[in-house]
């Protein structure tokens, strides 16, 4: 594979050589075969220095990965198979889905209303007859 493809309104691709991989003895199944096997991967891509990101779509990037950032290096990690070349894939699909939930554009801004007088009457004569069941349940005042 060439990098991580990431769809969206502005299409981009992170090429292999931005990507750090490293890998280490994963806990989990795998019997003695934990002890001995490199299994976890963790997948990292400086987003705040990436050449590959364009500017248009970085700043969104990082605020909205703002939390899972270290100094502008956003890292994901795989565990969760025993292979090596599975935890790979899981972490290459996990962080294409990262990124292009947060590359998404933002959702229209609502616009407010109001309830309709019709609404508002209808709200007020629920509130009333609610107010009449429970005025009739109290004890009669002497």
């Amino acid at each position: 594979m060439n990098g991580i493809a990431v769809p969206g309104p502005v299409p981009f691709l992170l090429p292999e050589r931005e990507l750090r991989w490293r890998f280490s003895r994963s806990s989990g199944p795998g019997g003695q075969g934990v002890n001995t096997t490199d299994s976890r991967v963790e997948l990292a891509v400086d987003l705040a220095r990436s050449p590959s990101v364009p500017e248009t779509l970085r700043e969104r990037l990082l605020r909205r990965l703002r939390r899972r950032l270290t100094d502008g290096v956003l890292v994901v990690v795989a565990a969760e198979y025993r292979s090596q070349l599975r935890n790979r894939a899981a972490a290459r699909e996990r962080l294409a889905e990262l990124l292009t939930a947060a590359a998404a554009p933002d959702p229209p801004s609502r616009r407010a209303t109001r309830p309709s007088a019709g609404a508002r009457r209808r709200r007020l004569d629920a509130k009333s007859r609610r107010s009449e069941t429970k005025r009739l349940r109290r004890r009669p005042d002497d």
